[in-house]
């Protein structure tokens, strides 16, 4: 009887607090919390995106093993990121790194959401890479680099930026809203280092020049270009960490607007060079446009937002060649994308910034030169950075399990070849029936 006594008298206590009112902040708090979810869901849809635009891209005899590396560079990228990566990027320390909350230590519900919305970025940092090298490199070893990508070179460049590092004290800090340099351009100077590492495809270039070796599905590439758009919502709007920021709306604006100029540059680009408007091209310029507004996506004009897609749309075509022309091979043209046109989208921040919406004037509105040159200068810290550790740790693998497929391996397909298992068994002739 006291026992029944005791535990009515405890649910008479607790009463107020099951039927109180919820606050105008406790509201606010779960807005943000489930806007951060959201967007992070979304982010996470990418992966799917980036599967199929690799895989459209590139031969059929490769297919299931370019979705196995991006389904396995985001869960192993996950495990690297929680071990290590995220305290790296924001736990406290130097203005180089930081040293807490691994393991995510003590973190709160909030915190846990902070970490899914950014584990997802750091797992698209690392997808990059697969496109830039894909067709001939050993499972394993690409295994290794989505690991060292998202436990540390993401994170410390990251923690420049975002986790209160030396960019952010600068005098003018630098600004990347949503990770065109610390994202995309990380993920796009490590797919350099790989592409240079790994070589180039066999029959890619002969007598010193580059042989078109055309992608098996550009119906499979374009649903990815789709995926990849529609995931950027989150990726661009979701960098507000709040669905009670009205900066969501013009934040949608610019992505959708530089998207629609850079795929139609490039399009009207590749038209006039050729008299036929590419496809492939055209795709990418999209994704162009993407990536050169994610870094001012909140701190420009809708009418900005056109010029920079669009230049950056102008730009991955120019890029594609040039890196054909000195033999970097780049099936799905990952570093024109990610890394020349992150770097284009983070300088042009310093250019088009305006007060009006993310408080700052870029050179072009009357702010002066700080603001661009601490732009260029988390640029080339990224790139003095991330390229050099890739290389280096590329090296490493090469030496310790290997980075290349047999010349065998290669010519047979690495479906077969890596996982006794092909995407396509009409095409490859293995099918039973």
């Amino acid at each position: 009887m006291d026992k029944k006594l005791i535990l009515v008298g405890a649910l008479v206590a607790l009463l107020p607090t099951v039927l109180a009112e919820p606050t105008l902040e406790s509201l606010a708090a779960s807005i943000d919390m489930t806007w951060m979810l959201l967007a992070a869901f979304l982010v996470f849809f990418m992966q799917a995106g980036f599967a199929m635009v690799e895989s459209g891209f590139t031969r059929a005899k490769n297919t299931g093993n370019i979705m196995m590396k991006n389904l396995m560079d985001f869960a192993i990228g996950s495990l690297g990121y929680f071990a290590i990566g995220f305290g790296i990027m924001f736990g406290a320390g130097t203005a180089f790194f930081g040293i807490e909350n691994f393991l995510l230590a003590g973190a709160t519900m909030q915190e846990y959401a902070f970490w899914m919305f950014q584990v997802v970025f750091a797992a698209t940092a690392a997808t990059i890479v697969s496109g830039a090298m894909a067709e001939r490199t050993r499972f394993s070893a690409y295994l290794a680099f989505s690991f060292a990508i998202t436990a540390i070179i993401y994170p410390v460049v990251g923690h420049w930026a975002w986790g209160g590092g030396w960019l952010s004290e600068l005098e003018a800090p630098f600004i990347d809203f949503a990770g065109s340099t610390v994202v995309h351009s990380v993920g796009g100077w490590a797919a350099l280092a790989g592409a240079i590492a790994v070589g180039p495809r066999i029959g890619k270039y002969i007598k010193g020049k580059a042989v078109e070796i055309k992608g098996h599905s550009l119906p499979l590439a374009t649903l990815g270009v789709f995926i990849l758009w529609f995931g950027w919502y989150g990726f661009n709007a979701g960098s507000t960490l709040a669905g009670t920021n009205a900066s969501i709306a013009a934040i949608a604006v610019t992505t959708t607007l530089a998207a629609a100029a850079g795929a139609t540059a490039a399009m009207a680009v590749t038209w006039l060079k050729s008299s036929k408007p590419n496809i492939g091209m055209t795709l990418n310029g999209a994704l162009a446009g993407l990536v050169s507004i994610t870094a001012g996506t909140a701190n420009v004009s809708p009418l900005s937002a056109i010029i920079i897609g669009a230049i950056g749309g102008t730009i991955v075509v120019a890029a594609v060649k040039f890196f054909d022309s000195i033999k970097v091979d780049d099936p799905v043209g990952a570093i024109s994308v990610h890394g020349v046109c992150g770097a284009w989208g983070t300088l042009a921040v310093g250019l088009f910034a305006e007060e009006a919406f993310g408080g700052v004037n870029g050179l072009l509105f009357g702010g002066g030169i700080s603001q661009l040159a601490s732009q260029a200068t988390g640029i080339a810290a990224a790139f003095l950075f991330v390229f050099p550790a890739s290389l280096i740790m590329f090296k490493a693998i090469n030496v310790v399990i290997g980075l290349r497929a047999s010349e065998e391996d290669e010519i047979k397909g690495l479906d077969a070849s890596e996982h006794k298992a092909e995407a396509y068994h009409e095409l490859t002739g293995s099918s039973p029936m």
